[in-house]
């Protein structure tokens, strides 16, 4: 077993001349570049270029904070084989302050963070899981006797960037659902002056996370994103337009029962309430679990757990969307909304203001509750053609 604090780094050392001295061969760094280059959607041309830049880098300083939320994202990054791009990610990074996984605790917890803010004010990176809740003036969170949001905003001044991990920092995730009693809301709420990217899912896959790290440490900047903040090379397509079972769908081949002749033959989830024809995410590709398996492919409907309020939108989760209308594959988030939202009138829109695809382009306000947001539409189940 790797542990990567068996492995400490001296003083100045670049990643290239830390990892020559453990051992890791160019060959192996080479392999995990262009893995990383794979996942960001990168030419193979492009490993060299991130081989050097990771090489030449010094250890940046990672602070992570834990909002409300209930530490399933923390779990899922950790969820990582051996060896793994999670295990050299966390030889590439120096996580200064984790306080579910560092040994320290309360006072000593809370200094190590200040030094760490302090020594790279301007350059480290902050890492959120969690909603930040508003209402009463943010009670409902309190870390070292501070509310959440409090602690937050001291911690984005000094950050060069702020990655939002998993679905309750994305928009609040549960604790925002109707009717949302602690006024939860999404980090992207309520920072505005530092660029912020949501990797979302509830939780995400641990995957996004370390390729969208490195790509901030490669290039300097984040990667592109769509509507919602989300990597566009992770969220850039939807689950229905990647699925292997696709082609049930097409063919009116459906599951009825969990447990029927369709369900063993491996048909399409749609008429048990799958909501992967109205999510974006990389699930099909990436995986979990080392690349074991994902909810569809286990036999389980997709929730659509990456779209924003998902819990109120996407629910009943095992009630039926609407008939889906078909798009290319090529189509993003952002486009896909504007059509949908364009077409409503046709019917289509019904389902864009369900899925709240649409909301790509048009941001909800930061304090409002979600009171309004549609339920989406659902039917029971029948042998009928979706598409019919």
């Amino acid at each position: 077993m790797y542990f990567p604090l068996s492995h400490p780094w001296a003083e100045d050392e670049t990643l290239g001349e830390h990892l020559e001295r453990r051992g890791v061969t160019r060959r192996q760094f080479l392999k995990y570049c262009g893995e990383v280059a794979v996942m960001l959607g990168l030419s193979q041309a492009m490993v060299p270029e991130i081989a050097r830049a990771l090489q030449e880098q010094r250890r940046p300083s990672v602070i992570w904070l834990q909002l409300q939320e209930c530490t399933g994202c923390v779990e899922s990054v950790l969820r990582t084989a051996d060896p793994t791009i999670g295990d050299l990610l966390l030889d590439l990074i120096s996580l200064d302050y984790q306080h579910t996984l560092m040994a320290a605790a309360g006072k000593a917890a809370e200094q190590a963070k200040q030094d760490a803010m302090e020594k790279n004010r301007g350059s480290y990176l902050l890492v959120v899981t969690g909603s930040i809740p508003r209402n009463e003036d943010g009670i409902y969170l309190t870390i070292g006797g501070r509310t959440g949001q409090d602690v937050l905003m001291e911690a984005v001044q000094g950050a060069a960037a702020v990655i939002g991990i998993g679905a309750c920092a994305h928009f609040g995730s549960v604790q925002s659902a109707r009717p949302n009693p602690t006024g939860a809301v999404g980090i992207a709420d309520v920072i505005r002056d530092r660029p912020v990217v949501n990797i979302a899912g509830c939780p995400p896959i641990a995957d996004v996370v370390t390729a969208t790290v490195v790509h901030f440490l490669t290039f300097n900047r984040l990667p592109e994103l769509d509507g919602e903040g989300r990597p566009i090379f992770a969220y850039g397509s939807r689950i229905h337009d990647q699925c292997f079972r696709r082609a049930h769908y097409d063919a009116g081949q459906y599951v009825q029962e969990f447990d029927d002749d369709g369900a063993r033959k491996g048909w399409c989830l749609y008429q048990m309430g799958c909501k992967g024809p109205a999510t974006f995410s990389p699930c099909p590709i990436f995986q979990w679990n080392d690349h074991t398996d994902w909810p569809i492919g286990a036999g389980h409907p997709c929730l659509g757990c990456t779209e924003r309020h998902f819990w109120d939108t996407m629910t009943p989760f095992y009630g039926r969307l609407p008939n889906v209308a078909g798009f290319g594959v090529e189509r993003r988030a952002d486009t896909i909304g504007l059509s949908l939202a364009l077409g409503a009138a046709a019917g289509v829109g019904a389902h864009a203001i369900a899925t709240g695809i649409h909301r790509a382009r048009t941001r909800q306000a930061p304090n409002k509750e979600p009171a309004d947001l549609p339920v989406i539409p659902t039917e029971k189940k029948s042998e009928e053609d979706p598409n019919g």
